[in-house]
């Protein structure tokens, strides 16, 4: 029995809110800034979206849904900042099943990056086999299956959460269980846990890891193939000039966005790893990388695609700028030289996009 109460002690001596007062404090503050970000950020790419009639374009979709998810999980968690108190009553039933969705709309951003990613080849792919427009009906339902396991199966791994922790009483017995420091191992366990709230804690904890794990495996991969994709084709000269500015950048977003998503997701894993292992070292700055990082996916994915937008802006610019330069009988002079090259012809889809 003594072996069992040593298991369920977690974070018991780094983590009591009698210690750190300021440091929750400090997150907190940084979790209402942080969350309002990324829902000004993840709103611009979902509005951006919706008004420019784009959300059905296969190169926007992925980037839409992530989108959304990013806004619900940084609504859960500036909801978690406005109910922190330092002295709140124990135990805190709001914050356990807040945590509980937090962790669920954490889990569908891993999936939703990997479901653009995985898109964003593809899109790529169909750029340098010259059809942009055609997609095959099984690209089609692949999608839309994709999708829906994104969204239906962090709800499936979180359900056996709210349900026995709630019919248990596995509740935080910590004020800062509404903070995001819980990301990764939401359940704060104490002396007076049972069996069954340390075996759902262990559950949650395996879920967000091997989450974690299986879906920096599919990003490394995808990320393989497209190098080698681009590689292969780098010496097609049709496909750079027709689509030369769209695929510079996109090879840039193929290593940006999935950068974000480590950037963000790593001081998680790392706080988790650090809490099962009880190291008191460094615990501080993990609180406060956690609180700056945790819910700024959003936020941080919407001035990439900026970025990217007005990279390939620019670069068509510079690809047509010598038109501007010319005298008119020159530029009739390349009109006409243009209309006879038939066989070189092109038409732009009436969406431009990098992903």
């Amino acid at each position: 029995m003594g072996a069992a109460v040593d298991y369920n002690v977690l974070w018991s001596n780094v983590t009591d809110a009698d210690e750190l007062p300021g440091v929750y404090c400090a997150v907190k503050w940084i979790q209402v800034v942080t969350s309002m970000l990324s829902i000004v950020g993840s709103g611009s790419i979902i509005g951006y979206a919706v008004f420019q009639n784009a959300v059905r374009s296969p190169e926007v979709r992925p980037l839409f849904y992530l989108s959304v998810s990013n806004l619900l999980l940084a609504f859960c968690w500036l909801l978690g900042a406005v109910l922190y108190r330092p002295h709140a009553p124990k135990p805190n039933l709001p914050c356990f099943n807040l945590q509980a969705l937090g962790q669920m709309f954490y889990l569908s951003t891993f999936l939703y990056t990997i479901n653009y990613v995985w898109q964003t080849f593809n899109n790529f792919k169909r750029r340098i086999g010259h059809d942009l427009i055609q997609i095959s009906d099984k690209e089609y339902w692949m999608g839309k299956i994709t999708t829906v396991l994104c969204s239906v199966v962090p709800v499936l791994f979180i359900c056996p959460v709210l349900y026995y922790g709630n019919t248990k009483k596995c509740f935080g017995n910590n004020s800062y269980s509404c903070l995001v420091l819980n990301i990764g191992s939401h359940i704060t366990l104490d002396r007076n846990s049972s069996d069954s709230c340390a075996a759902l804690h262990t559950y949650s904890t395996t879920v967000f890891m091997v989450s974690f794990c299986l879906s920096t495996i599919g990003i490394l991969v995808i990320l393989g193939y497209s190098c080698q994709l681009f590689r292969m084709n780098q010496k097609d000269s049709r496909s750079l000039q027709e689509h030369w500015a769209v695929i510079t950048v996109t090879r840039h977003s193929f290593l940006l966005f999935p950068a974000i998503f480590f950037f963000c997701c790593l001081p998680g894993v790392t706080l988790t790893l650090v809490s099962l292992k009880r190291i008191n070292v460094g615990y501080q700055a993990l609180c406060y990388i956690q609180a700056f990082t945790a819910v700024s996916q959003g936020f941080l994915n919407s001035l990439a695609y900026g970025w990217t937008q007005q990279m390939i802006h620019c670069l068509k610019q510079n690809n047509f700028r010598d038109v501007d330069t010319q005298t008119p009988l020159l530029r009739s002079q390349k009109n006409l030289y243009a209309s006879m090259q038939t066989s070189n012809s092109y038409i732009e889809p009436r969406i431009i996009s990098a992903f």
